[in-house]
């Protein structure tokens, strides 16, 4: 979809094509583009073929040059855009911009919260007929977008990692995953457009008066600290994964070790019925009931013999403990008591001399309001 956009009272106005003022600076603006939108700007504009792909690749990096063929400036820029419909919801996308005398030209093969909110108008202190400046704004909504991304992906992984705590799932380990790519994402497209930045300001390709100068130096402090950021986050991510992997890996031994327990357990049936399968004559077989009751009273007594030693071992392990916890709080409680008593004691002590200092307080203005009436 292309619009056309002209600036009006300092506010940027969507016109048609046929309502726009060919004195005045115009912006082009390409999102979405379809195979018929580009062959019209390639078509109407004279943009070279190759510089539309590089463009609508996804995976192109910033760079800027300037066309001698075609006689006009690229610049091509990474930004940062959200889509909550796919499976990795944060991602970056390059947008080219395409400065030729009146026209100011950006294409982008998707729509994305930057572009948005210049067509809004939420930009202050726009200047559409200042190119360098009017790019660089580009760059600054940019950063702005990366540092609130990078807030949102820090609070869905703090939020994953509670639900984690509680139990691990794998729909979780994929969204954590997702996460840590987009991340990436983001880290590489900070660090090709601070290259950019430098290019900009050591080559002469732009040319910028002290007012861009200053503004590009505070897009490079929010390109920095954005690029920290990611960074930092990015191994918070590394080090989660692995923590959890450590826990997956622990629960896993918990569970093949209560496994060869249960093993153990069932072996011994399995190999007392194998001994007396093998033709030898089974006990009290011959004698009825009696052998049945037998063989009852048996396993109720094995059964009770086995709880009570692991009821006595949970007992003992719970008393050695309460004692350990007892002996190293008494001697604490009886301090804090001490100086319990000792903190009252003072208190009483101080409220008793305020008392006596109002009171005395009290007198001698009495004493001198019966001075004043004499």
């Amino acid at each position: 979809m292309i619009t056309y956009w002209q600036q009006e009272d300092g506010k940027l106005v969507n016109l048609d094509e046929e309502e726009l003022d060919g004195r005045k600076v115009t912006w082009v603006d390409a999102r979405s583009v379809t195979r018929d939108d580009i062959i019209e700007l390639e078509e109407k504009y004279n943009i070279d073929p190759e510089n539309m792909l590089d463009i609508l690749d996804s995976d192109e990096l910033s760079r800027v040059e300037y066309n001698d063929d075609y006689n006009y400036t690229l610049t091509i820029l990474r930004l940062p855009v959200f889509s909550p419909s796919d499976d990795i919801s944060y991602f970056c996308t390059p947008l080219g911009i395409i400065m030729k005398e009146k026209l100011f030209i950006t294409i982008c093969w998707t729509d994305c919260e930057v572009l948005k909110d210049f067509a809004a108008n939420r930009i202050k202190e726009l200047k559409i007929n200042d190119f360098p400046a009017f790019a660089i704004r580009f760059l600054s909504r940019s950063d702005t977008t990366f540092l609130r991304y990078l807030k949102e992906l820090n609070r869905r992984a703090v939020t994953i990692q509670n639900e984690m705590l509680r139990s691990v799932q794998n729909h979780e380990l994929i969204q954590l995953l997702n996460i840590q790519k987009s991340l990436v994402y983001f880290s590489t497209a900070l660090k090709s457009n601070q290259l950019l930045l430098e290019k900009i300001r050591k080559s002469k390709i732009m040319k910028l008066d002290e007012d861009d100068i200053d503004w590009l130096d505070d897009v490079e402090i929010d390109n920095r600290q954005a690029m920290e950021m990611a960074e930092t986050y990015s191994n918070i991510m590394t080090s989660m994964n692995d923590s959890f992997a450590t826990v997956l890996s622990n629960n896993l031994n918990i569970v093949m070790k209560t496994m060869t327990g249960w093993n153990l357990v069932l072996m011994i049936p399995t190999i007392i019925s194998g001994y007396f399968g093998i033709n030898v004559p089974l006990p009290w077989a011959n004698s009825g009931w009696v052998g049945a009751i037998i063989i009852a009273v048996m396993s109720i007594v094995v059964s009770i013999f086995t709880y009570v030693i692991i009821m006595k071992s949970k007992i003992t392990s719970t008393v050695k403990t309460t004692k350990k916890k007892v002996t190293k709080a008494s001697p604490n409680t009886f301090k804090q008591r001490r100086a319990t008593q000792k903190q009252k004691r003072s208190l009483m002590q101080l409220e008793k001399s305020l008392e006596t200092t109002k009171k005395k307080v009290q007198k001698k203005k009495t004493a001198k309001n019966m001075e004043a009436k004499k």
